[in-house]
């Protein structure tokens, strides 16, 4: 398997006190990779780091497989729609190929072959027309979820997708990410605080700790390291 992203060494500080020290981690293509950790422990910093929305202080992040920044399909934590928000759904997704559209004032033929194959992907091809703001939560982030897979060529960063699910519009998000890891071969990076459901999807754990060394394994290895009982108990 290809190394698709490193870290090495990285650290990040703010106001000259350090939220990354020395972390490294690398994963391949296809992996799932589910990041842990408490509250303030580094994990939107490193976020931001792997968009490139923030240096690094030391250390490097190293991109694999011919993979570039802007090849990252990004869904961000908060994507709240703005009261009188007007575009619909499919101008919505579309709008995840603008990295690739550059300075043309128009989307190619293929690159709204990429959007109606995204939605499709993700159940809301039937919904292009209709308002975004029509939509329930669940419908919302399928919407969101097939922009970022429009900008995605082989890697999708997910900042906790299913904050502010119900429990059934949880469930499909996670099968549906599952799904384009296991069948169409999409690397995961998934930041979560569900430790048990993240154990239950990923190969991959990376967990950040602000008193402890940060740990970076298999999820069997987690569950039986000393780290796991903070989030797990005893």
């Amino acid at each position: 398997m290809k190394k698709i992203l490193e870290c090495n060494r990285l650290t990040v500080s703010y106001d000259g006190s350090d939220v990354l020290s020395g972390l490294s981690f690398a994963i391949n293509e296809g992996d799932y990779l589910c990041i842990l950790g408490e509250n303030g422990s580094g994990k939107s910093t490193l976020v931001k780091c792997l968009l490139g929305i923030k240096a690094p202080d030391s250390g490097k992040i190293i991109l694999g497989a011919g993979l570039k920044t802007s090849d990252i399909g990004y869904l961000p934590q908060h994507t709240n729609l703005a009261a009188g928000f007007p575009a619909t759904v499919g101008e919505v997704v579309i709008s995840g190929c603008l990295g690739r559209r550059g300075l043309r004032p128009f989307y190619s033929s293929k690159e709204k072959e990429t959007a109606r194959n995204a939605m499709k992907r993700l159940g809301v091809a039937e919904l292009a027309d209709r308002s975004c703001r029509e939509l329930s939560g669940g419908q919302q982030q399928r919407m969101f979820l097939a922009r970022a897979m429009c900008a995605a060529k082989k890697l999708l960063l997910l900042d906790e997708p299913v904050t502010g699910l119900d429990p059934t519009a949880t469930s499909e998000m996670y099968q549906l990410i599952g799904d384009l890891n296991k069948n169409d071969g999409m690397t995961i990076i998934m930041v979560s605080h569900d430790v048990v459901r993240s154990l239950e999807c990923a190969n991959r754990i990376l967990c950040l700790c602000s008193r402890d060394h940060s740990f970076f394994g298999t999820p069997e290895e987690y569950a039986n390291s000393h780290i796991s009982s903070r989030f797990l108990g005893d």
